[in-house]
């Protein structure tokens, strides 16, 4: 196809590897093959028992980039710090390396008791997707995090409003890319800012979308990975 290397991706909250179709589209017509890591849906695993996880299903004998969604971008810039054969980039995407949520610390008690399915629809899309939604991406939505149990979602949320992996961005060698979205609704503008800091030589970027970049704008986004992945080797 090309001499790309695969683009891995380690996705969102609800990790079913279903919310990803348009911009493996994109990527492919770009010439960058794509796979994405979908995590058990039925066990509640952390950060820290993700890895071995991931580790496990990355490639073996191929080059690779590792992009990390939401959720996962505290996970794959670990990852990244580990220098696993055949990585040569890192993507994080509207993500985060610690928590920036102060009322998180308030919720960490509560969230056995937290209705995790309990948000409306139309709270979740503005949340999310704000004005790129649509009825085909509200309903994908609520599909993928229907197949997570209520478990898993809370040990995930949990894990972020625990998450501090600051101390793996000066081992990550390799290049990287910071894609933020223009109407990201979900993280603060400090958490953009503090990859600046943490990741002095990444390359920065803003995206018009909202928080759900890939799903939203999956054309904008891939120029952009494939623009930086063309650069590696």
């Amino acid at each position: 196809m090309s001499d790309l290397p695969v683009l891995i991706v380690l996705p969102g909250m609800d990790a079913t590897g279903t919310l990803h179709d348009g911009f493996i589209d994109a990527m492919a017509a770009r010439g960058m093959a794509t796979s994405v890591i979908a995590y058990p849906h039925d066990r509640p695993l952390d950060y820290r028992q993700l890895l071995p996880f991931v580790q496990a299903a990355l490639p073996r004998d191929v080059p690779f980039v590792l992009l990390g969604e939401s959720f996962s971008g505290p996970l794959a810039l670990a990852m990244a710090a580990r220098a696993p054969g055949g990585l040569q980039g890192l993507i994080l995407t509207t993500t985060f390396a610690r928590a920036h949520w102060p009322v998180g610390r308030a919720l960490r008690p509560l969230l056995r008791w937290l209705p995790m399915r309990g948000m409306p629809s139309p709270a979740l899309s503005w949340w999310l997707l704000g004005r790129w939604a649509t009825p085909a991406m509200r309903d994908a939505l609520q599909k993928a995090l229907a197949q997570v149990d209520v478990t898993v979602l809370r040990a995930r949320l949990r894990a972020v409003l625990e998450v501090d992996m600051r101390a793996s961005a000066p081992d990550v060698a390799v290049p990287v890319l910071c894609l933020h979205a223009s109407d990201d609704r979900l993280l603060p503008a400090r958490a953009q800012r503090e990859w600046s800091a943490l990741l002095p030589r990444a390359q920065q970027h803003t995206v018009a979308g909202p928080h759900l970049l890939l799903q939203a704008n999956p054309q904008a986004a891939a120029d952009l990975v494939r623009r930086f992945a063309g650069g590696l080797g």
